[in-house]
């Protein structure tokens, strides 16, 4: 979820919140400034100490002094920045090689890619313009009586890092991924062999978006979460540009940008709110963006803040700080076209901080053409949240209401067409609510229907997938047991899948439970993935699983937990499922296994009946 992803900005701001400091050692300064954020379960989300263990010291550096933590690691000296990356690593920089990839892991041969924009993909975050993750059979390669034979043909390290939750994209026969620590990869989706490798600034957490430019190559889009977008040469890797798009400091990307008629979409989110957990931070003032970019040079048509009131002076916390509003409604999800109409639709998530606005928690349509909001439906009103809210939190001192819900929509909008000819908009939100909209109506509710409990974990996270008769839908709702930072293993998963037309409830399938995994939760907040007969949902356990599409059953569960020999020489281990759901292409199907906040992992793994 949006929030899971703000553990490095913790960290930065647990480390520039200290006072003066003498010469002192990793663990002096972890443990005066960041165990508060990293072994107290607190709302916080950053990983436990195991889980960053997992990283090079090298990684944690780097994300001090050039990526999303530089504005904090800049507020302490370079000697202090290199103890805390050796501390929270646990090993010291220089002591090992960095995942060196052997040159046997690169494709040798014949390199072809031509005429690629015709074939079997999985372009972007829902492969249609429409966010529908539903794959059809021509595409996918495989029926319903192929999945219970899939087993897995290869496996890929993803180097240094301790999540891998990136959606996979297909295009030619390649395969395109984005990385935490920051690379995109481009392989050959049968073989798993390398093509290229591309060095972002920061990690890549958004699918890649692809089309032609105007040389007649195909190019690659994507994004990293210090708000830079780049488009590269889908062949080659090169780079054609790179444009950050947001300059403020916590600004990131993790919705996929989406590619129309020479013009690129960009959804602009913050990892602020994590911020808010600390008392001596002034929140907040950042202001979600939806921005249009001229897909050749990059360069901004237009730009529409979520917010359109510049953030003052409000009040001051207990301790003095300053405080500031409005703030937040952040964009986490790819945008969803609307082509007939032009129009574009996103969901929004909660403000930071006081005063609450019209636009958070809300879907929101925005003219393709100018920017211009044309109408905006709010389901969850006053929802002004961030994490110092939570009871568990150390200090809530910067909380705007701790009766906020924290219920954004992180997951795209789905525009449906339904038999009679006229569309739907099929929305689900953290609160465990899926909705049906009108398009035509300003968004007006058609239906609604409860799909699970709801809370700051989801609910519904990061989305649903429809066919044309239903909407499948995973739950996440993970819980703590009490105010602990261990997570309740009965509590949570389960998918359902409803009649699009009337929103009647057709199956329900909860999930098998945790076994004696520990820790675990079996919250399935992966995206879904539908292909003909067949649902895939992956979960925080680990397992990804295979539902027939017309009752529920399970047909296939692989458990990505294990260590496994990669065809990349990277020393890789699965872990949780979330975030990007599987890519289903051409016979083969693709699931990142990794999330450093609850099973760590680091690998990208392929499978097919072959």
């Amino acid at each position: 979820m949006k929030i899971r992803l703000l553990w490095l900005a913790i960290i930065g701001w647990c480390i520039g919140t200290s006072g003066l400091l003498w010469a002192q050692d990793g663990a002096t300064l972890y443990r005066t400034n960041c165990a508060s954020c990293h072994e107290t379960g607190g709302e916080s989300r950053a990983p436990g100490r195991d889980s960053v263990r997992l990283m090079s010291p090298e990684h944690i550096l780097s994300a001090l002094e050039e990526g999303v933590m530089r504005p904090q690691g800049s507020e302490r000296t370079a000697e202090e920045r290199r103890a805390i990356a050796e501390f929270l690593s646990g090993k010291a920089l220089g002591s090992a090689p960095l995942d060196a990839i052997p040159g046997s892991a690169f494709c040798s041969g014949a390199n072809t890619f031509q005429n690629v924009l015709t074939g079997p993909s999985w372009n972007g975050w829902g492969i249609t313009a429409t966010n529908t993750r539903f794959q059809p059979a021509e595409s996918a390669g495989i029926s319903r009586g192929d999945v219970p034979r899939l087993k897995l043909k290869w496996a890929f390290g993803l180097p240094g890092d301790a999540s891998a939750s990136a959606q996979p994209a297909v295009l030619g026969g390649r395969l395109y991924l984005g990385s935490y620590r920051g690379s995109v990869y481009s392989l050959d989706a049968k073989k798993g062999c390398i093509y290229w490798k591309f060095d972002a600034e920061s990690g890549v957490r958004t699918a890649i978006n692809f089309g032609k430019g105007n040389d007649g190559n195909v190019l690659a889009y994507f994004a990293d979460m210090a708000a830079n977008v780049y488009a590269v040469n889908a062949a080659t890797g090169g780079l054609l540009w790179k444009v950050k798009v947001e300059n403020y400091p916590t600004a990131r990307i993790t919705g996929a940008p989406k590619l129309q008629d020479g013009r690129l979409y960009v959804p602009v989110a913050s990892m602020e709110e994590g911020a808010g957990a600390v008392p001596t931070y002034p929140c907040c003032r950042f202001h979600g963006s939806l921005v249009a970019l001229d897909a050749t040079s990059g360069n901004v048509i237009w730009r529409t803040y979520t917010i359109q009131e510049e953030a003052h002076p409000t009040t001051k916390n207990r301790i003095g700080t300053q405080l500031w509003g409005p703030s937040g409604v952040s964009i986490w999800n790819s945008p969803t076209l609307d082509l007939k109409r032009r129009v574009i639709y996103v969901g929004t998530g909660n403000n930071y901080s006081n005063p609450p606005t019209d636009l958070s928690d809300a879907v929101v349509a925005f003219d393709m053409d100018s920017g211009k909001i044309r109408w905006a439906r709010q389901l969850t009103p006053r929802d002004a949240w961030n994490t110092a809210c939570p009871k568990r939190a150390k200090d809530q001192s910067n909380c705007p209401n701790e009766d906020s819900p924290d219920f954004d929509f992180a997951a795209s909008p789905i525009l449906v067409d339904m038999k009679d000819g006229h569309q739907l908009l099929i929305a689900g939100q953290k609160s465990g609510m899926v909705y049906a909209l009108d398009p035509d109506q300003a968004g007006k509710i058609v239906w609604e229907q409860r799909a699970g409990k709801g809370g700051t974990a989801g609910g519904i996270q990061w989305g649903p997938a429809v066919d044309g008769e239903k909407a499948y839908v995973a739950i996440s709702d993970a819980a703590r047991v009490g105010n602990t930072a261990e997570w309740d293993s009965t509590s949570g998963g389960g998918i359902s899948a409803f009649d699009l037309g009337s929103g009647k409830k057709l199956w329900s399938t909860p999930s098998p439970g945790c076994g004696d995994r520990k820790p675990c939760t079996p919250a399935q907040s992966a995206a879904v993935t539908a292909i003909p007969g067949v649902v895939f949902s992956g979960a925080v356990d680990g397992h990804l699983r295979a539902y027939a599409a017309e009752d529920g059953r399970i047909l296939w569960d692989y458990d990505t937990v294990r260590e496994y020999t990669t065809l990349n020489g990277v020393k890789a281990k699965g872990g949780s499922i979330d975030n990007g759901g599987v890519a289903v292409v051409d016979g083969m199907v693709f699931t990142n296994s990794g999330y450093s906040r609850a099973i760590p992992g680091n690998v990208l793994l392929a499978f097919s009946v072959d």
